[in-house]
């Protein structure tokens, strides 16, 4: 095994056992299906992407290891990130103390619908990937990178975050919690704030920015933001 797929494996290892620990330890029991169902679709959808990129583009995936308010060289990037990443421990602890305390009462339809909202998210992010190789987890631009506007990027400037969106939405549903989404909403302001300070930034530093915002109008969601 290399460098980077120990270090890939660590992380996504690293990365469960830090959530399954909020989802069974704060709710004190391991019988909670919701969670486990989770924790499968969304870590084998993060394997299967992370061993792709390991085989077909490994400078992508060696970029979006380095993620988090730490890794940002932008100081209003590492606080964007620091509340992001708030509201992202929210997304699993609210529906942890959620199925202790039994606030909410979401159908196993519903659940499920939920996972596959997360599936769908990881499906539309790995076709991201795809499309653009500069795709990195901090805010930055490579001396080679280029803009992309082709596939995703041909429909709105963010599609990153689009897919990100879908499949965090769906977190709190698969977890049986109506609650949670109290937390998305908090991701979503956070990543709307990045959006646009990630804008401002690649104007300034990467060439031909400013004419793909004249040609791709849409930040997010098309005919609307």
């Amino acid at each position: 095994m290399n460098t980077l797929a120990g270090k890939a494996l660590q992380g996504l290892v690293g990365l469960f056992l830090a959530m399954a620990a909020l989802l069974f330890g704060l709710p004190w029991t391991i019988d909670y299906w919701q969670a486990w169902l989770f924790l499968f679709v969304y870590f084998l959808a993060a394997l299967l992407i992370s061993l792709s990129l390991l085989e077909k583009d490994p400078e992508l995936l060696r970029r979006r290891m380095r993620a988090g308010p730490l890794a940002e060289k932008e100081p209003k990037q590492k606080i964007i990130m620091l509340f992001a990443s708030i509201g992202f421990a929210g997304l699993l602890i609210i529906p942890a103390l959620d199925r202790r305390f039994g606030w909410s009462h979401v159908p196993t339809a519903a659940a499920i619908a939920g996972d596959l909202l997360v599936l769908l998210g990881w499906i539309a992010i790995y076709r991201v990937f795809r499309e653009n190789s500069f795709t990195s987890a901090t805010i930055e631009v490579a001396s080679d990178q280029r803009v992309i506007s082709t596939g995703p990027y041909g429909m709105v400037r963010h599609p990153m975050y689009a897919a990100s969106l879908v499949m965090l939405v769906g977190i709190p549903i698969a977890l049986a919690s109506w609650w949670g989404l109290l937390s998305f909403g908090v991701i979503a302001a956070a990543l709307a704030w990045r959006i646009l300070d990630e804008e401002r930034f690649l104007v300034l530093n990467l060439r031909g920015y400013a004419d793909y915002k004249q040609k791709v109008r849409y930040r997010l969601i098309p005919h609307l933001w």
